[in-house]
Formats: C-alpha cells, sequence, structure tokens
C-alpha cells in the first residue's frame, strides 16, 4: 500500500505487472464457507454464491438427473434450493445444526417456514452437525452428520458466505467484523484513498448502533454507489443498515428487519415481544390468506428494535414499513396513526403490522 501499486494477472496468461493507482476500491465481494471435513471435495458438492455456481448446479440436475439432494445449512440458499430442486421433482433432505431453520428469526417464527417446508416434501433433520460425507469413484454418495448417514447423489452447501478479503489482508488493509474491511460512512477504509465496498466490508447497525456484517446485494449496491460518489471527487455518506431481508419458501413470504430477540438480550436492553395472526386482504375479499407479525420494542419507551413476517402472497413487502420507522426512529405508538394504504384487496382495514403495533403498545 505504501507503493501504491497493485499486481496484476490477466486471466488468459500468466504475465504480471505492477500498475500505480492514485485512488483503489476493492469490492472483492464474499466465498462461500466450505466445511473442512472429510470428503468435502468431492464431485457432486455445489458451493452457491455467484450466478456463474448457480448455472452449474442447475447443469448438473438437468444432465446427470440426481435423484437424492442433500442440503447443508438452512439459510436463505439453503431453503430456496430446496424448493427449487423439490420442483424439480427430486427428493430432497435438509441437514441444519440449529434448532431451526432460518437463524435470521426467532425460533417461533422459523418454525412457520420449517412447516412450509415439510408441507412440500422435504425432510428436515434439525440439530444435526455435519461430519463429512461419503464417496465413491470421485463422487459424493452420503451425507454423514453426528446422527446419521443421508445417501446424496447431489450435495448443496447453504453455509453461508465469508468475506474475501485474504487479499485486502495480505495488503495491509485493516479489517473489522468477521474478518470484513473496516469503512467508515464513506467507505473509504483505514488507508487514504483506499476504498472498499460490497460484501467485502463491514457495515454499520443502526439499531443496535454497532458494526455487524451482512452480504447482501441491495446492501452491496448502495455502498458502490457511495464510494464511486466519493472516489469521484463528490461527497457521499452511507450511514448505515437495519438488516431487512425478504425471501419466498415454497408456499410463504418470510422477511425480517432489525434485531432478533437473541441479539436485544446480548444487549441487555428490556423488550417486549408482540405476535399477531391476520389476513393480508380484507378477509371477504377472494384470495384473503393468513399472515403472521411479531414486533419488538424497547420497554419503557416503546423504541421500535425489529420486526418478522411470515405469510402467503401480499405478506413479506409489508416489512418495508418496519424497515422505514426503525430507520426513522419511530416507537410503536408513533406507528399506530401512520397514514398506510387500505383498500379490500390490498388490506383488512387496520394494516396487520398496524395491528401488531397496537399489540405492542400494550405491553411497553
Amino acid at each position: 500500500m505504501a507503493q501504491r501499486r497493485v499486481q496484476v494477472q490477466p486471466v488468459e496468461n500468466g504475465r504480471t505487472w505492477w500498475e500505480p493507482f492514485d485512488q483503489l476500491l476493492v469490492a472483492t465481494g464474499a466465498i462461500p464457507f466450505l466445511p473442512d471435513v472429510p470428503g468435502a471435495g468431492a464431485a457432486g458438492i455445489y458451493g452457491l454464491s455467484t450466478l456463474q455456481s448457480g448455472i452449474e448446479v442447475r447443469r448438473a440436475v438437468d444432465q446427470e438427473q440426481p435423484r437424492q439432494a442433500v442440503i447443508v445449512g438452512g439459510g436463505y440458499i439453503g431453503l430456496e434450493m430446496a424448493e427449487a430442486l423439490r420442483l424439480r421433482d427430486l427428493d430432497v433432505s435438509l441437514v441444519e445444526m440449529m434448532p431451526q431453520v432460518m437463524s435470521t428469526l426467532d425460533v417461533d417464527m422459523g418454525a412457520l417456514v420449517s412447516q412450509a417446508l415439510r408441507g412440500v416434501g422435504v425432510h428436515l433433520y434439525l440439530e444435526e452437525r455435519l461430519e463429512g460425507f461419503e464417496v465413491a469413484d470421485g463422487r459424493v454418495r452420503a451425507v454423514v452428520t453426528d446422527k446419521q448417514s443421508l445417501p446424496a447423489d447431489l450435495v448443496i452447501l447453504g453455509l453461508g458466505v465469508r468475506p474475501n478479503t485474504a487479499l485486502a489482508a495480505d495488503a495491509g488493509i485493516p479489517l473489522g467484523q468477521r474478518g470484513a474491511i473496516r469503512v467508515d460512512d464513506r467507505m473509504q477504509t483505514d488507508i487514504e484513498g483506499v476504498w472498499a465496498a460490497g460484501d467485502c466490508v463491514e457495515s454499520f447497525h443502526l439499531v443496535s448502533r454497532r458494526p455487524f456484517y451482512v452480504a447482501l446485494g441491495s446492501v452491496a449496491n448502495k455502498q458502490g454507489r457511495v464510494a464511486g460518489i466519493n472516489i469521484g471527487g463528490g461527497h457521499a455518506t452511507f450511514p448505515g443498515v437495519v438488516g431487512t431481508a425478504v425471501s419466498k419458501i415454497c408456499t410463504v413470504e418470510v422477511a425480517r428487519t432489525g434485531l432478533q430477540e437473541k441479539e436485544i438480550e446480548q444487549l441487555g436492553v428490556e423488550h417486549v415481544s408482540a405476535r399477531i395472526e391476520s389476513q393480508t386482504r380484507a378477509h371477504y375479499y377472494p384470495g384473503a390468506g393468513r399472515i403472521t407479525v411479531k414486533i419488538l420494542a424497547e420497554k419503557g419507551s416503546g423504541r421500535l428494535l425489529g420486526g418478522q413476517i411470515v405469510g402467503v402472497e401480499g405478506a413479506a413487502k409489508r416489512i418495508d414499513v418496519l424497515a422505514t420507522a426503525l430507520h426513522a426512529g419511530l416507537t410503536v405508538d408513533d406507528m399506530l396513526n401512520l397514514d398506510l394504504s387500505y383498500a379490500p384487496p390490498y388490506s383488512p382495514v387496520w394494516d396487520p403490522v398496524l395491528i401488531a403495533a397496537r399489540q405492542a403498545v400494550k405491553l411497553v
């Protein structure tokens, strides 16, 4: 870094050279976590983090026509792949070391997702730890856990990702949470003229007021925009995020924002929890379906701390109301008078988010 140069090596040949820079942006992204267990390098085992890796899995399903798939890890990627493989009529098992899938939800809300997975025929094996893979002729034949051996001719690793920062660390760029690059609100590292953005950097959580790591395309795009403006001579800042995420798992939509109960407890904040069940539309309107909303608020002040939603079509995007409220620092009492839209095809008179907020007000 002191010499302000980067070493370049073209993909098509081995020739390298040193390229000088005035400003440098590090955007090396994230890489899937690969377990260090016996047989992990066998054919038929795939980690997913890029479009190309997804294409390779699709090609394997089309050409090799596997019948038994095992997914290791119950996060977003693992669950979405479980649904996709069931749609291709594979026998799908999912192994998760935690007591629930989708650990970014509270236990009671994650249970709703587990129910949806079982409803489409996914075999769930919770609280089982991966120990290795059985391999024959270089190909995976089974997934071995601490409790059993599950036959498999296709394995998807959904164990999450980690920041791809080995190059940055070797260059002396300081790292922060989970080995991600530490940046300020202008996306500049601790080294003048060296910037970083995307899945390789840490973020700032606007609710906990602490640095944390999240790998989401929406966050990466915002960070890239801020870094680009500043590198180009302008001035922009990225204040932080509230951890909003949304997904569709089988027949349900899943969304979350802010802090979970376990994170709030780790901060030592006394809180209340309100969970309600309602309908996505007016109950008399065709197509109305169930939606469950959970809101977490600080005891006493009523400050909104987080929210989670699980329901049928029309449920998940309601999380944006809670995300906006978190950015604005609203209390649950503030939320009661939000002028949200109403028409029978879209919502009951009291939107489910406001019903949950009303219940939370009674508890704070």
